[in-house]
C-alpha cells in the first residue's frame, strides 16, 4: 500500500482553515495514489494552536518552525503565512529536501521571490516539487476556459480585461499586517492583482511582455490600531500600502489586457471578474458565481450569437467536477483548495495534474509582472518585462 504523504502547515489564521480543510477533505473527493496525512501544524501561540490542531485534524502542534524543518516524518511543508516569511520558510524547507506549497503572493518583494525561485530551481534537481495555492484555477469554469482556449475554440485573442474588486478596506478597516508593506509587501495588488494576473496567464496560456499606464493609490492613510489595552484615545497608525492598482498590458500574441485590484469599491464584496474576447468566442467568468461560465459563440449565424451561460457542473464535461455532486448542486470557495490538494497530491505520486500547477518559478513570472506595474505607476511610463529580471 502507498505510504501516506506526512503534510505540516504553517499558520492558523484565514488561510489555515482553508488548507486544513482541503487536506481534510482531499481522500474523501478523489480517489487518489496516496492519502493526506495531517501530521502538524505550527504557528505562534500554543493554546490556540493545540485547540487549531484538534478542531481540524492536525495529529500534532507546535510554536517552532524547525520541529517542521528538523522532522524526517514530513514529506511537504504547506506555507499560509503573512508574505514576509514565505521567503524564509520556503527555503528552510528546500533545503531539508521537503516539497513546499506557498499561498500567493509568492513573496512581498520580487528580491524575495528570486531568491525562492533560485531555491526551488536548485531542490528540483533533487526531485523537490515547489506549489503556489491560486486556487481560482481550480473553479471548474476557470479551468474549463482554460481548456476552450487550448482547444482553439477564442480562436486569436484580442482583448483580456481582469479586475478583483473588494469592499472591506474602508475607512473603518483596523491596521492589520495587511496594510504594512513591512509585512504585506503590497496591499490588494499583491492580494488580488496576483490572481488575475496568474488567472489570465493560465487561461490563455500567453505571457505577458509590456505594462504600462499604471496607477497606485492610498486612499486611507491612517487606520486604526487595534490594542488589548483599555483606552478612552484611539489610536492610530500609518497604511503603507496600495488601496488600488489599475495598469495595462501588451501580450506575446498581441493582445491588450486591463488588470484592476481594489479593496475599496464599495458595494464588491468579492468580485473576481475576467473576460476574454477572441475572433472566434469569448468568455465571462465571476467568481461571485463561480459555477457559471459565460460565452459567446461567434461562429454561429449572427442571427444566433449572444451570450449564453454554462453551468460547469456536469461530471465528464467540467474539470473536477466528477469528485464532488450531481449537475447544478453548486460547489463554493472551499473546494478550489481541495481541488488543488488533491493535484499536488497527484504529482507528488508521479502524476500529472488535471490542469497545469503552478510553480516557484511560474509564480515569479505572476511577481515580475506585479513589480512592473508599481514601477510602471512610479515613474508614470510603460516597463518592458525584458527589464524586469
Amino acid at each position: 500500500m502507498p505510504t501516506p504523504i506526512n503534510i505540516a502547515l504553517i499558520g492558523s489564521k484565514f488561510m489555515g482553515r482553508a488548507h486544513s480543510n482541503a487536506w481534510m477533505s482531499v481522500n474523501k473527493f478523489f480517489d487518489l495514489p496516496r492519502d493526506a496525512m495531517m501530521h502538524t501544524v505550527c504557528a505562534k501561540n500554543a493554546k490556540q494552536t493545540s485547540a487549531f490542531a484538534k478542531k481540524w485534524g492536525w495529529f500534532n502542534s507546535t510554536t517552532n518552525f524547525k520541529d517542521i524543518i528538523n522532522n524526517g516524518e514530513i514529506d511537504l511543508v504547506d506555507i499560509g503565512t503573512p508574505n514576509h516569511v514565505h521567503a524564509d520558510q520556503a527555503i528552510s524547507a528546500l533545503e531539508a529536501s521537503k516539497h513546499v506549497a506557498c499561498e500567493k503572493p509568492l513573496a512581498g518583494t520580487l528580491d524575495e521571490a528570486r531568491k525562492m525561485r533560485d531555491a526551488a530551481r536548485k531542490a528540483k534537481r533533487k526531485g523537490i516539487q515547489t506549489f503556489v495555492w491560486f486556487n481560482y484555477r481550480r473553479c471548474p469554469a476557470v479551468a474549463f476556459a482554460h481548456q476552450l482556449v487550448q482547444k482553439g475554440k477564442l480562436g486569436k485573442i484580442y482583448h483580456v480585461r481582469a479586475k478583483y474588486l473588494q469592499d472591506w478596506g474602508g475607512p473603518d478597516t483596523p491596521l492589520s499586517w495587511r496594510f504594512d508593506s513591512k509585512l504585506a509587501g503590497s496591499g490588494a495588488h499583491g492580494d488580488l492583482n496576483a490572481h488575475i494576473i496568474d488567472m489570465a496567464r493560465f487561461i490563455t496560456g500567453d505571457e505577458i511582455v509590456e505594462v504600462s499606464g499604471a496607477v497606485s493609490e492610498t486612499f486611507i492613510k491612517q487606520r486604526e490600531i487595534i490594542t488589548t489595552k483599555k483606552s478612552a484615545r484611539k489610536r492610530f497608525g500609518k497604511s503603507t500600502v496600495d488601496d488600488c492598482v489599475l495598469f495595462l498590458t501588451k501580450f506575446k500574441s498581441g493582445a491588450v489586457g486591463s488588470f484592476e485590484a481594489t479593496r475599496l469599491a464599495t458595494g464588491n464584496q468579492n468580485a473576481n471578474q475576467i473576460e476574454i474576447n477572441g475572433e472566434k468566442g469569448a468568455i465571462k467568468f465571476d467568481f461571485e458565481r463561480m459555477n457559471e461560465l459565460q460565452w459567446w459563440d461567434n461562429t454561429l449565424d449572427s442571427s444566433l450569437r449572444g451570450w449564453s451561460r454554462i453551468m460547469c457542473t456536469n461530471a465528464g464535461d467540467h474539470p473536477y467536477i466528477d469528485a464532488y455532486w450531481p449537475p447544478a448542486h453548486l460547489i463554493g470557495y472551499e473546494h478550489g483548495f481541495t481541488s488543488q490538494a488533491a493535484d499536488i497530491i497527484r504529482m507528488l505520486a508521479g502524476k500529472k495534474p488535471i490542469v497545469p500547477m503552478p510553480d516557484f518559478e511560474d509564480a515569479y513570472q505572476t511577481q515580475r509582472i506585479l513589480h512592473a506595474a508599481l514601477i510602471s505607476a512610479k515613474k508614470r511610463q510603460a516597463v518592458r518585462m525584458s527589464e524586469v529580471k
